[in-house]
């Protein structure tokens, strides 16, 4: 088992996005969205928050709006596997600021359930949030870039569970590597118009809907895999996606950046 090592201290903003509009889908909470749109915000960022979970998303929006001021933040109901409701989400993004320079494709949904007695609708399920849901988002905002001539930027969430096998995860795996596809295919296809879109993948990020889904001795498991003996926190998978939204990757595109410390 590796030996635990404590976080690093939090890494203050330098303003690396300032004057840009970004989305960032599956925002509310401690998770990784949240913890992505307060990194944008901390850069400098306008920032449109969605989630389909309303309530949590108001909570979210009314607290980084008390912190950082409601002309930086908003929101935006969405839920992902509906065309009507992603398109709803630019046509804000649009009439608040004219448009977006950053799209976080963050929403994703899990579930552990063996192949063997895996139903369709299981299947299904994932499959449309985690792969169709970043399809669907992906092609407005690229539709949307192509339209206005914004040299836009979009990140996407995917795992380090679409390279690595595990139990019980075929229709997360699947997605996420799906994930993966579909950036390399986008980017290529949006360089003509000077769009970049990469992807992080995440290998183990703590939050409070993961330790709900996952047992005890599974995040256990995972954890001492970890060469530095402990889960990511939010933050630091957020940090590597500024990276990828700002113009230090400028020449960065079709990439799946691993964010793991996990040893062979």
């Amino acid at each position: 088992m590796s030996p635990r090592t404590p976080p690093p201290p939090y890494v203050e903003g330098h303003g690396l996005l300032a004057g840009r509009t970004a989305v960032v889908t599956a925002a509310a909470g401690a998770g990784i969205g949240g913890a992505t749109a307060r990194r944008l915000l901390e850069e400098g960022a306008r920032v449109l928050i969605s989630d389909a979970h309303a309530r949590r998303l108001k909570e979210t929006e009314t607290a980084l709006a008390a912190e950082f001021g409601a002309d930086q933040v908003a929101a935006q109901t969405c839920d992902v596997t509906d065309e009507t409701q992603v398109q709803a989400l630019y046509d804000t993004a649009i009439r608040l600021h004219g448009g977006l320079d950053v799209l976080v494709n963050n929403a994703g949904l899990g579930g552990t359930a063996p192949l063997v007695d895996m139903t369709d609708e299981q299947w299904n399920r994932v499959l449309d949030v985690t792969l169709t849901g970043t399809m669907r988002c992906t092609r407005a905002a690229l539709r949307h870039f192509r339209e206005t001539g914004r040299a836009g930027v979009i990140v996407n969430n995917a795992s380090v569970v679409g390279w690595r096998a595990q139990a019980g995860q075929a229709h997360y795996a699947a997605a996420k590597a799906g994930v993966m596809a579909l950036t390399r295919c986008a980017a290529v296809e949006a360089a003509a118009y000077g769009v970049r879109v990469n992807a992080v993948a995440p290998s183990l990020a703590m939050h409070p809907h993961l330790v709900k889904v996952t047992s005890a001795e599974l995040l256990d498991e995972l954890t001492a895999r970890e060469a530095f003996g402990r889960y990511a926190e939010p933050w630091e998978v957020a940090n590597v996606i500024v990276f990828l939204a700002g113009d230090y990757s400028s020449y960065m595109t079709g990439e799946t950046v691993s964010v793991s410390s996990r040893h062979p």
